[in-house]
């Protein structure tokens, strides 16, 4: 498990999305990404069976990234990168390294009169 995430605000939040992207690197860097329905079962997501590419992708290269995209316009997505491992029965799991929510800096909110171009809430232990 990763000291890197607070996982019980991952938990929070994942209770807010449902369908998620998940995505590998295959080679010469091109990604391929696939949809999802990850859940976090002690402190990993358990991502279900994925298909040929995405675990040859894996096994090559085990860093990943997750995100469930944001309900409506201008809400937050949500964003994981963690290390995948492969699981029972062709499944995979996920081990967060980071996490967080993340959308466009509104004009005006805090985050934009700083300078920033997004608004970013992240999860860190």
């Amino acid at each position: 498990m990763s000291a890197a995430v607070d996982l019980i605000r991952l938990t929070e939040a994942l209770a807010d999305f449902d369908q998620a992207f998940l995505i590998t690197t295959g080679d010469g860097g091109k990604p391929h990404t696939v949809m999802v329905e990850p859940t976090l079962v002690d402190g990993v997501l358990d991502v279900g069976a994925v298909g040929d590419r995405t675990s040859t992708n894996v096994a090559a290269r085990a860093d990943v990234s997750l995100l469930w995209p944001p309900r409506e316009s201008g809400g937050y997505a949500l964003m994981v990168d963690g290390r995948a491992e492969p699981a029972d029965a062709g499944a995979l799991r996920v081990v967060p390294t980071k996490a967080l929510l993340h959308r466009k800096a509104a004009p005006g909110s805090p985050a934009a009169e700083s300078g920033c171009l997004h608004d970013c809430v992240v999860f860190k232990a």
